[in-house]
């Protein structure tokens, strides 16, 4: 990986990550990137249609439907 310094351990666990999904590394993180794009777009769009309804009931059956993206992909501190 070109321009990206990681330490050992966290290289180790991405590349057995990588291998156990039987891709190289690169390919594998491209993809984890990928992913962690769609859930954000997910849980920006579930954020604006819970501020935008304004109706808890509505809210709550959305959630109870799909469950609260937000909540648990809100970014923590590290």
């Amino acid at each position: 990986m070109a321009g990206i310094e990681i330490d050992d351990t966290t290289r180790a666990t991405l590349q057995a990550l990588a291998d156990e999904a039987g891709l190289p590394l690169e390919t594998y993180l491209a993809l984890v990137a990928e992913e962690k794009q769609r859930e954000r777009a997910l849980a920006a769009g579930a954020e604006t249609f819970r501020r935008v309804t304004g109706d808890p009931v509505t809210v709550a059956a959305f959630d109870a439907e799909f469950g609260n993206p937000t909540a648990k992909n809100a970014p923590r501190a590290a």
